[in-house]
């Protein structure tokens, strides 16, 4: 984010690195889940932000930047502040200047085929198959789900339908996790499954994830902020996830 020197840390390239600010200068730069950011980073970003300049990691001369700055987070920023500790104050009414409040998907539900459609429609385009689709039982689930993670989930959990349908063309509402069942009063139907079954898909949902964080990984070469990137997600949520499928 703040560039560094040549030298400044074991591994860095040679030569300088200019960071995102730098690059940005005269324009926008766009910081997704910054809820997640750690509270040390969080003290860097609000000083650049009030002396509108940038110290390279390693080096001394503060570089001028001019930059707007645009902020998104899914968690409520007064309640980290004021129960979690988490994230500082000064630096949300340094951000807070124009706030747009995004609807929650399940306040769009009427959204829900039409984004279903797209999401599966880069799928074809990209996982092998030119014409999968889903079923109608399936997308009245999906509609009356709750959608507690908006539409990254809604995303999520079509990717991982798409591919655990196989060769099948049609996306059907076996393999949609249990709570989206309970939570469309379809859980009684969704207790037909087998507990086998169940593990069974589970074990594959997650084959799939730790396969999609291999790749960048060995892409990157292990460069936590460059797969970060690629895979759409915070360096925290990268790291939690590694942990998870014990990954290095």
């Amino acid at each position: 984010m703040f560039g560094y020197v040549e030298g400044a840390f074991t591994g860095a390239k040679k030569g300088d690195n200019p960071g995102k600010f730098e690059i940005a200068n005269g324009g926008t730069l766009f910081l997704d889940e910054i809820g997640e950011m750690l509270l040390e980073l969080q003290a860097s970003l609000l000083r650049v932000l009030q002396e509108r300049e940038v110290v390279r990691i390693g080096g001394s001369k503060p570089i001028p930047i001019d930059v707007r700055i645009i902020a998104a987070t899914n968690k409520n920023p007064n309640d980290e502040i004021a129960y979690n500790g988490s994230f500082r104050s000064d630096l949300y009414y340094r951000l807070n200047v124009f706030t747009i409040e995004l609807i929650p998907l399940r306040e769009r539900t009427e959204d829900i085929p039409e984004l279903t459609s797209y999401f599966i429609e880069q799928l074809n385009a990209t996982g092998g198959f030119s014409s999968k689709t889903i079923t109608k039982e399936a997308l009245e689930l999906l509609v009356k789900y709750s959608w507690p993670g908006n539409v990254r989930e809604l995303k999520n959990m079509l990717e991982r339908s798409y591919y655990l349908a196989g060769h099948s063309h049609m996306i059907t509402a076996d393999p949609l996790p249990a709570h989206v069942w309970s939570d469309s009063g379809s859980i009684i139907k969704k207790a037909a499954f087998s507990t086998n079954t169940l593990m069974d898909i589970k074990k594959m949902s997650d084959q799939i994830e730790k396969q999609e964080l291999t790749e960048p990984l060995v892409q990157y070469r292990g460069n936590i902020s460059k797969t970060a990137e690629k895979l759409g997600i915070s360096r925290t949520t990268l790291y939690r996830k590694l942990r998870e499928y014990q990954l290095k």
